[in-house]
């Protein structure tokens, strides 16, 4: 199968999954360029970030549409993880690929767990406590930057658990969370930008965008529980399948 083919596939299914659950496509987004695309650990992070700050601000539009980006919160949430996320990005280039590997498939295996062992979000409003707040946006930016994703599968349950908001509103601002943090990662690793393959990236890029936009829409027809149950358990086997390849 040609690499356009499988760029475009992927990107759809990546696509797909960050206009449906706010994040989490991203996540793929590593993995498939790295067995399905031949790119090496670091480009594939950098790839990945490229990828997914795109089809992140293009989802967000249809979000913000509908009046389910919180903007004050979100900017906050992100102006907490922007540091790290440089930093991390300028740490990740010195990481032997196996250890990078390793670490990409403990978060996404925690992260599938953490989505399967959880019920129906709920629609409370809790207190927010600026100081976890702080220290969620701060972590989930220090992730993007290492790992070359773009954090949403992590800033979802944040955003939820620690700033009270409600699931719609979540969805909608992790995507301007995860923009920004990719950004900001991005920021840190012009070097590798450059040698990325842009004729697999682009592609990758255009099918992402478009699934995004089918990603939204299918969330308006199924559970979004039902949606995290099957994504968490791609998101687990992958996870066992990079984890078992880093050890060999």
């Amino acid at each position: 199968m040609s690499a356009l083919i499988l760029a475009l596939a992927a990107g759809a299914v990546i696509g797909l999954a960050l206009g449906a659950l706010g994040g989490g496509g991203s996540v793929l987004a590593v993995p498939a360029l790295i067995y399905l695309l031949d790119f090496t650990p670091v480009g594939a992070t950098t790839a990945s970030l490229v990828i997914v700050a795109v089809t992140s601000a293009t989802a967000m539009s249809a979000h913000a549409r509908d009046g389910n980006v919180r903007w004050r919160t979100g900017v906050l949430f992100s102006a907490a993880g922007i540091g790290p996320a440089m930093l991390g990005g300028a740490l990740a280039a010195r990481i032997p690929a196996a250890v990078l590997t390793a670490a990409f498939a403990v978060v996404a295996g925690v992260a599938a767990l953490r989505m399967l062992r959880s019920g129906p979000a709920a629609d409370a409003i809790v207190p927010v406590r600026p100081g976890r707040a702080a220290a969620a946006g701060g972590g989930l930016g220090a992730v993007t930057g290492v790992l070359g994703v773009g954090g949403g599968f992590l800033a979802v349950p944040a955003l939820v658990g620690v700033l009270g908001l409600r699931m719609r509103n979540a969805v909608g601002t992790s995507l301007l969370v995860i923009t920004v943090n990719s950004l900001a990662a991005l920021a840190m690793r012009a070097g590798t930008v450059e040698g990325l393959d842009w004729a697999v990236v682009g592609p990758f890029v255009g099918a992402a965008i478009l699934g995004a936009w089918d990603g939204k829409r299918l969330a308006a027809k199924i559970s979004g529980h039902m949606l995290q149950r099957i994504f968490a358990v791609v998101l687990l086997a992958v996870a066992a399948f990079m984890l078992i390849d880093a050890a060999l």
